[in-house]
């Protein structure tokens, strides 16, 4: 997964160095956005993506995503009961309304904390995970750092304003995407339109929500220091866009600013996954070993987003670095896929054996040297230093 997040900032990064494509900016009322494809992580349209700004409730978002690891890890179960303390009952602000020392299910706090963005059901959560709101805090930064969210420090689990309790567009929205793709169980909580607890219906204060096509997540906030902001996910086709607005001065204006940025985006680019992870890009020859040769693939999808009517003239080209020899581990990198556009490479990527290949016996060799070679789709068996060029469609 440190190599997923890895190559996700890389291309953050360099969209972001390059200037990437943006609509007209006159009517993005906000002073910091970011629109980026969750497949490929291409930055599609920025404006001071990268400075450090109040987040308000966008800090749940990190929140949510410390709950979930205890989950996975099993350190913290959603039937778990959690005792309200005087400190989350008390809490300011937006409230799931639950009663001081009474006892919750994790799973209701989620709600309260994603759904209604209830300040309360997040410092029980952070209490009942660290002990105290402050110390979780401290695994909130030390999860950052290790995501690569270079301008966040968080001070409250909770994004009510506090000094040196900040994040970025681009942050934000590294963080979006790593929830949806390392945690897809619980992003149903992000879609989930209301929730009932204590005779009280509360309702996701996401009004994007069945609202604007394709929204089916994530999170709004507000405070009058940090404006009005949202992390706003969506999809229509195979296309999923995040989306990243901060410091609206109203709520229309979010909304606006989020409908343009995303009818921009999917009008303009589509999105393709050339290869999957595990399957054949090519196959070589291997010298001694059980086998004559191996099919070589990446370990992670490849996707990229190009501008609308682009992709039929992708190429793909397999470059092998070396004769190969076995011993050979499918950790091994023994050459690349180079993806191009009209000459110009869009994306390179390292190719692995798709199965590791053993050294072989003296009759292993013998009798491979006798084997025809076999191909994977039109790509013939690859030497050293051969390029093999193919419409990755």
């Amino acid at each position: 997964m440190a190599r997923i997040l890895s190559g996700l900032m890389l291309v953050f990064l360099a969209a972001v160095a390059s200037g990437a494509d943006e609509p007209p900016l006159g009517r993005i009322e906000a002073p910091a956005f970011v629109v980026v494809d969750h497949g490929s992580g291409r930055v599609l349209a920025e404006r001071n993506a990268t400075d450090a700004l109040e987040p308000a409730s966008l800090t749940k978002l990190m929140t949510a995503y410390v709950v979930f690891e205890q989950l996975r890890t099993g350190t913290l179960k959603l039937t778990d009961e959690v005792r309200i303390s005087h400190q989350a009952w008390r809490a300011p602000g937006s409230q799931t309304f639950l009663r001081e020392r009474s006892m919750v299910p994790v799973a209701v706090l989620i709600q309260g904390m994603i759904v209604q963005s209830g300040n309360d059901a997040s410092i029980a959560l952070a209490e009942r995970i660290a002990g105290t709101e402050r110390v979780f805090a401290d695994i909130m930064n030390v999860t950052a750092n290790r995501l690569g969210m270079s301008a966040t420090h968080f001070v409250n689990a909770t994004g009510l304003p506090k000094s040196g309790h900040v994040s970025s567009a681009h942050d934000l929205a590294i963080l979006a995407s790593t929830i949806l793709r390392e945690y897809p169980e619980y992003y149903g909580y992000y879609s989930q339109r209301s929730f009932e607890w204590n005779d009280i219906k509360q309702y996701n204060r996401n009004h994007l929500l069945g609202h604007l096509e394709g929204v089916d997540g994530m999170k709004t906030g507000y405070t009058a220091r940090a404006g009005y902001c949202i992390v706003a996910s969506a999809k229509r086709g195979d296309m999923r866009l995040m989306v990243v607005v901060l410091g609206a001065h109203s709520a229309k204006a979010r909304t606006r600013a989020t409908r343009a940025l995303l009818d921009y985006a999917f009008e303009n680019y589509e999105t393709h996954r050339l290869y999957a992870a595990g399957t054949p890009v090519v196959r070589a020859d291997v010298a001694n070993g059980t086998y004559r040769n191996v099919e070589l693939g990446l370990t992670d999808d490849l996707y990229l987003t190009v501008h609308r009517g682009d992709a039929a003239r992708l190429t793909s080209a397999a470059h092998i670095s070396e004769a190969l020899s076995a011993p050979l581990a499918t950790a091994d990198t023994v050459g690349e896929v180079r993806i191009q556009l009209d000459g110009e490479t869009l994306a390179t990527r390292p190719l692995h054996p798709l199965t590791a290949i053993e050294k072989g016996r003296w009759w292993n060799r013998l009798m491979n040297g006798d084997e025809a070679p076999q191909n994977v789709g039109q790509n013939p068996a690859a030497s050293p230093n051969d390029t093999l060029t193919s419409n990755p469609h």
